[in-house]
């Protein structure tokens, strides 16, 4: 075929002044029977009240809230009770909030932020260790300090947003809590919450104060974050929630596992500390939604951000979850109403691990001349909450199981014994009672039977108990350890490795994996007690 002939200049313009007459007038004729036919057939549509968990007060099942006066309200000053009706066009997200696509610069200049390390930072941006330069020397293994320029290739496709949502601070249980008195302010709200009671079994009728108390104890999580969500989901601190599943779910997690006050506290704050801990160490990289889809996240956020991103993730779809975020009514607005701005208020307190920061010596938590078994590598410090902290050691045995041991579990820090119940000691090493400051030493499943009192202060090598299988989940009698420093749960393997009488520890691949490693001799972990995981202290 020839080439085609080309059309005169004239000839063309008077083509398409025909076409926008013709055009014109067939979309005016559309507009008039539009009008004519909608006019007969629209009549008012009324979203449906359902009885269920729909009708719930900031519990989003679809993407567009609306205010609401139906049976299910609460009565709250901060807050009110949404409908959710179905809604074909998304709010709009602010750009501070939308995905950065892949950008076309070779490089990407970054700048540290506190708890940033070399290994996981290249991880976060999917980059070699060796491809990474600085202006000023870099620590391969240690902590970087926070704002050091580091400039590295750009091979990061879509990502998240960029912004920081909440300090670290904020998130876990540091010192910007100490002065927070949880029963005064659950009293002075007045809501649900301030007269809640739920039976636990170690503590008997237990008030909803306590109760946000136990759980940020326990699991090292900012009590204040607690009762923001805990008023966004289901109005408790300052309403007097109606609905029943709000009653029995308010957190969301709509499992009749996990009924009560204390579940639905346990499970989010499981939630926020495994993304939380699983992006500081570099484990995870990715925000998952139910149907399937991830979303990069963005190397430059801060691990308080990505704890709140991964555990929202789980309760909402992308929509929804874009909304609690970044949206008009965020839930980061309402927490800031409830406690005052958090990034003042982390000024005075971080960064919580000092680039500087050492650990102070530690021995290996038995008596010198007796053989253990180092069983655990690794792996979750508090119950299901994802932060590798802890490793666990077992006495030596005739039987398998939950057998009853004379062995002695003994201090590996010098310090205040600021917990001792429910199979728990924490030994505080700065001694001012808190365990939001300095150097903390959890060990669990310490028997009843000779455990040290709560307020001795024990000298490194003392006596604190015996091992077993009381405070928590367990197959076989042992030892569960863990640090925190300010608050922070410290990773077992990372810049600040858990060192016992100078066995360092190393992860695997797996949770309860690793190793110990003092000079050329390996410890490995095996909760089978087999021959290679046998240790003795000899210091």
């Amino acid at each position: 075929m020839g080439d085609r002939p080309l059309t005169p200049s004239s000839a063309r313009k008077r083509y398409f002044r025909r076409r926008v007459k013709r055009m014109s007038l067939l979309i005016g004729v559309a507009l008039i029977l539009s009008v004519l036919i909608c006019g007969n057939l629209v009549y008012p549509v009324l979203a449906p009240v359902t009885n269920n968990s729909e009708v719930s007060s900031f519990s989003r099942s679809t993407s567009t809230p609306k205010v609401s006066q139906s049976q299910g309200e609460y009565e709250s000053s901060l807050s009110a009770t949404i409908e959710i009706i179905p809604s074909r066009t998304p709010l709009p997200i602010p750009t501070e909030g939308q995905v950065v696509p892949a950008g076309e610069d070779t490089q990407v200049l970054y700048y540290t932020i506190a708890g940033d390390s070399l290994p996981v930072v290249s991880l976060r941006f999917g980059v070699d260790m060796d491809t990474i330069t600085s202006p000023e020397p870099l620590d391969t293994s240690g902590l970087l300090p926070p704002d050091q320029l580091l400039i590295i290739p750009n091979n990061l496709e879509t990502t998240s947003a960029r912004t920081k949502l909440l300090p670290d601070s904020e998130v876990t249980f540091s010192p910007s809590t100490i002065d927070f008195d949880i029963h005064g302010f659950v009293n002075d709200a007045g809501g649900y919450l301030s007269t809640y009671q739920e039976w636990l079994k170690t503590s008997g009728w237990t008030s909803g104060a306590d109760i946000i108390q136990r759980i940020a104890l326990e699991y090292s999580i900012n009590p204040r974050l607690l009762l923001a969500f805990l008023e966004y989901k289901s109005g408790w601190v300052y309403g007097q929630p109606q609905d029943p599943f709000l009653i029995s779910y308010p957190m969301g997690y709509d499992d009749y596992m996990r009924e009560g006050l204390y579940l639905q506290s346990a499970t989010f704050a499981s939630e926020v500390m495994s993304g939380y801990y699983s992006w500081r160490e570099g484990r995870t990289l990715v925000v998952g939604f139910e149907n399937g889809n991830v979303l990069r996240l963005a190397p430059q956020l801060n691990a308080g951000t990505v704890g709140l991103m991964s555990a929202f993730s789980t309760l909402y779809d992308y929509d929804q979850w874009q909304q609690l975020l970044y949206g008009e009514d965020n839930f980061f607005k309402l927490h800031e109403t409830m406690f005052g701005n958090p990034w003042i208020r982390a000024q005075s307190v971080e960064p919580l691990i000092p680039v500087d920061t050492v650990q102070p010596e530690m021995i290996l938590p038995f008596e010198t001349g007796r053989k253990w078994a180092y069983t655990g590598g690794p792996h979750a410090a508090w119950s299901s909450a994802d932060a590798w902290a802890a490793i666990d050691f077992a006495p030596p045995s005739a039987e398998n199981g939950c057998q009853l041991s004379n062995e002695w579990v003994v201090a590996s820090i010098p310090g205040l014994v600021v917990r001792s119940g429910d199979g728990v000691v924490v030994i505080d090493m700065d001694g001012d009672g808190y365990e939001q400051t300095g150097w903390t030493l959890l060990y669990l499943h310490i028997e009843t039977r000779d455990r040290v009192p709560l307020g001795t202060w024990v000298e490194v090598g003392d006596r604190i108990g015996h091992p077993s299988c009381e405070g928590g989940r367990a197959t076989g009698t042992h030892v569960h350890m863990a640090r925190r420093y300010n608050g922070e749960w410290v990773p077992a393997d990372g810049p600040l490795p858990f060192t016992l009488s100078g066995y360092v520890a190393r992860a695997g691949t797996e949770a309860y994996q690793g190793w110990l490693i003092r000079d050329s001799e390996i410890i490995y972990a095996n909760t089978a007690s087999t021959f290679e995981t046998h240790i003795s202290r000899d210091d």
